[in-house]
């Protein structure tokens, strides 16, 4: 299993609008080909202006012939222009992790 553990930082005050631009145009395209994430969370303490999503995949192949097949769809694009021309987006970090033998994610 490869888990694709992702945050995101935006601006300061701007997560609802970052939200609410990927809950109209990222969300249906994104699942479509990744299907439902492990978790889609805004950080409440911590590392605030940050937000994670969890995807998981069967192996490395798997992600990457889903991850190919959105990056295709014109539906996906418009959110991607979207969230360019908002701008609220700075900085983003991605980690392909694999569950540990003794705790496997149940799915």
């Amino acid at each position: 299993m490869l888990v694709d553990h992702r945050t995101y930082t935006v601006k300061p005050g701007t997560m609802a609008k970052q939200m609410a631009i990927y809950q109209e145009y990222g969300w249906k395209p994104q699942t479509r080909h990744l299907g439902q994430p492990l978790a889609y969370l805004i950080t409440e303490s911590g590392e605030v202006n940050t937000y994670v999503h969890i995807w998981v995949y069967k192996d490395a192949a798997d992600r990457a012939a889903k991850r190919a097949a959105m990056a295709a769809d014109p539906e996906w694009h418009v959110f991607l222009q979207k969230g360019a021309e908002a701008g609220y987006l700075i900085a983003q970090r991605n980690n392909l992790m694999t569950d540990a033998p003794f705790a496997p994610i149940n799915r």
